[in-house]
């Protein structure tokens, strides 16, 4: 019997001594995407940017100390999910209005998701979070292509090139089908068939009610002329460097490489400190005599796998040799 009352105390003990756990940037609130496609509800953050999810600045939970040890070491192993999600006919949010406020205690008290915590919440900031909820008008907009970066691609048809969106208002600018580097290359050969999307202020995307057959033109036929100044950047390695300067015969470049190329590829290419590299090898060996050897053009590779940037002319050499660093004595003191 005493066992058994000692055992009940330190229960009691337990659940008396409450404490609490503050938890700061942890807690998201996410807008669930509502049933009815035509309505649009975004979160407005400090700023009043509208966002998709919201980062609570601070919650403080409350509970039995054993519950939140518990807690604190999932929350440590990776394993505590407090993304909580605002679903909008359950906030009777489903005709427009220009403003609403959520009452972020309220909603995080009544939350499943931290009642199976075992905790309550004791408070939070901040208390309110403002509601943006605008009804979607379908609308017709024109489809552009883009790569996986956002970059432009020159298109030889896109069919049909309008399309009907759900927008938040009239004059929204395109609506984009957005092709990997394996779909352009079909695209090339074939026309390659996407539903275009447009993208909402608060990151939400809404898909076109129709889909697209997009074609871009032949590697070819895309490919435009440019001349880019050769600047050559030396490559070695460190069992080389301090020991050896690289001496060239002459400038192989002439000062200017030719490329062909789409116009990202050649603005991004431009930007390169080094458009030409020379790699020395660790088995090159100082002599008087001059080496030949093929530079490589340091083409950005994403638009390489795409097709989009290549040389138009020959790959030059360049002549080289390895010339000894020779120390210089230290000048002697006193002089």
């Amino acid at each position: 019997m005493t066992v058994f009352l000692t055992a009940l105390i330190w229960v009691w003990a337990d659940l008396a001594q409450d404490e609490r756990l503050e938890l700061s940037n942890f807690v998201t609130v996410t807008m669930a995407k509502s049933s009815d496609p035509n309505l649009w509800v975004a979160l407005e953050s400090d700023n009043s940017a509208l966002r998709a999810s919201l980062t609570i600045d601070r919650v403080v939970l409350k509970g039995p100390a054993s519950r939140v040890s518990e807690i604190v070491r999932r929350r440590n192993r990776g394993k505590l999910d407090l993304n909580l999600f605002l679903v909008p006919e359950q906030m009777g949010l489903t005709e427009t209005t220009t403003l609403s406020t959520l009452d972020v205690l309220s909603f995080l008290k009544e939350s499943d998701e931290i009642r199976q915590l075992g905790l309550t919440v004791e408070t939070c900031e901040p208390r309110n979070i403002n509601i943006q909820v605008a009804r979607l008008k379908t609308e017709p907009v024109k489809v552009e292509c883009v790569d996986e970066m956002g970059n432009q691609l020159i298109t030889e048809a896109i069919e049909p090139s309008l399309v009907k969106v759900r927008v938040p208002r009239e004059g929204t600018a395109a609506a984009r089908v957005r092709l990997t580097a394996e779909e352009q290359k079909q695209a090339r050969e074939a026309p390659v068939e996407k539903t275009p999307y447009i993208e909402l202020p608060d990151g939400q995307r809404r898909d076109g009610l129709q889909p697209v057959k997009v074609k871009l033109p032949p590697a070819e036929n895309a490919l435009r002329q440019y001349p880019v100044s050769g600047t050559l950047g030396l490559c070695m390695s460190q069992n080389l460097q301090g020991k050896y300067k690289v001496e060239l015969r002459e400038d192989p470049m002439g000062g200017l490489v030719l490329v062909r190329a789409t116009a990202a590829a050649h603005q991004e290419y431009d930007k390169m400190p080094f458009h030409v590299l020379l790699y020395i090898e660790d088995s090159d060996k100082p002599s008087q005599e001059y080496t030949s050897r093929e530079v490589v053009f340091n083409f950005p590779q994403e638009y390489v796998q795409r097709g989009e940037i290549k040389l138009d002319q020959t790959v030059p050499k360049v002549q080289f040799r390895l010339v000894p660093i020779v120390e210089q004595p230290p000048s002697p003191t006193g002089m």
